[in-house]
């Protein structure tokens, strides 16, 4: 053989060629194998294997709510992989995984032919499940034009270790938790969700088959942009599952029949359910984590731990609340801008609008450059394409800055809290009407005044400062301090010789009589008694807070209404029950936090509650009764500011406490007329159509069918008095002294000694 070679030179220097080609190829897989090319993981770095890993925020039912990643990945066990869908993988992407070590030797020469020599990178051949996971783990570099063959060579090494230290099962757990799906998901626990609103144990063989079809090209195949064609391809899973006998053909057939159908949860931070309570627990958590260590006494990441943040939020409740919202808010949006027309103040107030604009960061960033405000104004003038927000549609227009900014202003906001009052758990939390587009958190960061919401404050102190409910005051108007003189709502009023009792005059509304029992019962008592129920805000000791002229926040309002339905007791709003690590080791923990002391007497409590339903029952939430035909039992306080800026209710159950509040976010913007921006039309609809919505469906039951305790004989008889109570005919003819102080103190004063003329024309009133 040797003499053979020596004498036939061609075959000689083809010897030596093949020779030199193999000693090359050995030392170009020994530079890879050894590092040369960058540092491989060793067999003890891929023992430890681990990646980033999302944090899940769950509903009180542990449903997914949303999520806090870098990469959209949550791992799960082997054993939760459904049959249907290891077969889908096996048969599309690797028939002789159970077979090879890692390496597919029948279709080892596929890749060196097409993707080393012919530098085909798309041609995948020989790609096993081993090798992709190689690849989804650790990625590929940039090597210049041996990047394709150097980055083969360290997947076949990372791959063969991987098979060394992990079983089959493993490796598909693996595989399965890492590898990329549609929609910048990664995991198949992530796209189950996402896609098809189910857990991956739950999903079935069409949805596996769809879901394994999109591993071929991710966005080509994205079954929420292009459904025909991923359906297509969820038809070729189903074949080859056929063709590899994991299905008779008549189940193919059958699968193949059916529609796809996807059931799209999207969890970005923007989109999905309950992004501002999101972003609130996101807030939360950045606090809570730091008084938190994990084993290697570091501090946990939100974004890379994988975390599971246990919450109080209904999953069911926080969908129907948003749906209620935006339902409501779209024709009240109408109802706004056709009631303003062309003297819109977003259209007509340029000093709103110039405000409107030095608060977006395009104003301040040119600023920041030295633009003078005449140039800033110029250079917002101009038109470019910009997408803005409608209800109907999301759509891109052609228009300038100052253009968006009154487009903006001129839309209505909300916010909605809805509690259990016994222990201040948050069962919904909308903060406004649309994240993506309106970041600011109606029911966290805003302070409005609150209205008349405020009156059962004022009402409570006075039962709790010796005032009975059967005290009659008159509505008649008086001026106060600086001339200040509140009216009732519509500005008409009622004969002077009608008195009230407390139940008829707060589910009325009378704001005279409001301040007249503010006065009786003393301003100093009131704040402390909206304190002890609750109340953090600074409230100002003036008249003109029985009419709610103090700011607060939706949540700090809410809060401060729990003791009505919760013994007297205050319930703080919670909403993070317990956060546990990756391996579900509870790291905290967290229970209602509710007074000690009792802020209303057991009878107080149960008199106001049987007044706040007085007004839904026949006062100015009948709305309730009469446009919803709600028949729960239900006590409220419908609340509104002035010059119609703000909108409230306050919706009690025995169960559940709601409040909501609409407006406008530029305060100056309000409603045009009280008729569209009173309580009871913009904010009392939203809690109307929720409760509807809960009233369908048996599993709120709890809350809708509950019933409030019935009063004892003893609180029947404090409160059986007629309504109202016209004055005697020499009191008519006479005066009588103040009419506008209840009856008792009446009493005291006309003691006093007074003149002919003065008891026959009455003096002026100087309250």
């Amino acid at each position: 053989m040797l003499n053979k070679i020596k004498r036939n030179p061609k075959l000689k220097w083809a010897l030596i060629v093949l020779a030199s080609l193999f000693t090359i190829f050995i030392l170009f897989f020994a530079s890879i194998y050894f590092g040369a090319w960058g540092e491989l993981p060793s067999s003890t770095e891929l023992k430890e294997l681990k990646q980033n890993r999302a944090t899940q925020v769950l509903a009180n039912n542990g449903e997914l709510i949303g999520k806090f990643y870098v990469d959209d990945r949550q791992p799960i066990t082997y054993q939760e992989f459904p049959k249907h869908l290891i077969d889908a993988l096996i048969a599309t992407e690797d028939v002789r995984f159970f077979e090879h070590n890692g390496i597919d030797n029948r279709s080892l020469l596929r890749v060196f032919f097409k993707s080393i020599l012919l530098q085909d990178d798309s041609a995948g051949g020989g790609s096993t499940i081993s090798l992709q996971l190689a690849k989804n783990i650790y990625g590929r570099k940039d090597y210049g034009p041996f990047g394709i063959v150097v980055n083969k060579f360290q997947e076949v090494i990372i791959a063969n270790r991987l098979e060394d230290v992990y079983s089959k099962e493993e490796i598909l757990r693996l595989y399965f938790n890492t590898v990329p799906f549609s929609d910048n998901t990664y995991g198949i626990e992530s796209a189950s969700m996402k896609f098809f609103g189910k857990h991956t144990s739950e999903i079935s063989l069409e949805e596996a088959a769809v879901l394994v079809g999109t591993l071929k090209a991710s966005h080509s195949y994205n079954p929420r942009i292009f459904p025909e064609r991923s359906r297509l391809r969820r038809d070729v899973v189903l074949e080859q599952m056929g063709k590899y006998g994991y299905l008779t053909e008549a189940e193919v057939k059958e699968a193949k029949q059916k529609a796809l159908v996807l059931n799209y949860k999207n969890y970005s931070h923007d989109k999905g359910l309950a992004p501002y309570f999101r972003a609130q627990i996101r807030k939360d958590l950045s606090k809570i984590l730091d008084t938190l260590k994990n084993k290697d006494g570091k501090k946990f990441n939100i974004y890379r731990d994988g975390l599971s943040i246990h919450t109080t939020l209904n999953y069911k409740m926080q969908s129907l609340a948003e749906e209620a919202l935006k339902e409501h808010l779209r024709d009240l949006q109408k109802q706004h801008e056709a009631a303003w027309g062309k003297a819109a103040p977003w259209l007509t107030n340029q000093q709103i609008i110039k405000d409107a604009l030095k608060r977006t960061s395009a104003w301040k960033n040119l600023a920041k450059k030295g633009k003078s405000e005449n140039e800033i104004l110029e250079i917002l003038n101009r038109k470019q394409s910009t997408e803005i927000f409608d209800y109907d549609k999301v759509e891109t227009k052609n228009i300038s800055t100052k253009d968006s900014v009154a487009h903006y202003l001129k839309f209505l906001n909300a916010g909605m809290l809805a509690v259990t009052p016994q222990t201040g758990a948050v069962q919904a939390w909308v903060g406004g009407i649309d994240f993506k587009y309106f970041k600011y958190d109606h029911v966290s960061q805003s302070k409005r005044q609150v209205g008349s919401t405020f009156k059962p404050f004022v009402y409570t102190a006075a039962l709790e400062n010796g005032i009975e409910p059967c005290t009659y005051f008159s509505d008649r108007e008086v001026s106060y301090a600086n001339g200040w003189t509140p009216s009732n709502s519509g500005g008409d009023e009622d004969d002077p010789h009608i008195n009230y009792n407390l139940k008829e005059a707060l589910s009325k509304s009378m704001n005279t009589i409001a301040v007249k029992v503010l006065m009786e019962t003393g301003i100093e008592n009131v704040v402390n008694q909206a304190k002890a129920m609750g109340i953090n805000s600074e409230l100002p000791k003036v008249p003109s807070i029985a009419l709610g002229t103090a700011s607060l926040s939706l949540a700090e309002l809410t809060e401060a209404y729990t003791p009505f339905v919760n013994g007297g007791k205050t319930s703080r709003a919670f909403y993070i029950s317990k956060i546990k690590d990756d391996q579900g080791n509870v790291l905290a923990e967290f229970k209602p936090e509710i007074s000690e002391e009792r802020s209303i007497s057991e009878n107080n409590r149960k008199i106001m509650i049987e007044m706040m339903k007085a007004t839904v029952n026949e006062g100015t939430a009948t709305r309730l009764r009469t446009t919803y035909g709600l028949r729960n039992d239900i006590a409220g306080k419908t609340g509104t500011t002035q010059n119609n800026k703000d909108g409230w209710f306050v919706g009690i159950t025995p169960n559940l406490l709601a409040v909501t509040w609409v407006g406008a976010d530029d305060h100056r913007i309000g409603f045009r007329n009280t008729y569209i921006g009173q309580g009871a039309n913009s904010a009392l609809p939203v809690f109307a159509k929720l409760m509807q919505k809960m009233n369908s469906d048996a599993s709120f039951n709890e809350i809708t069918k509950a019933k409030f305790t019935p009063v004892s004989s003893e609180i029947k008889e404090m409160m059986d008095c007629d309504p109202e109570k016209r004055d005697g005919f020499f009191k008519r003819l006479f005066g009588g002294g103040d009419k506008d102080k209840p009856e008792k103190q009446e009493k005291k004063e006309k003691k006093e000694k007074k003149g002919f003329f003065k008891r026959l024309f009455g003096g002026k009133d100087k309250n």
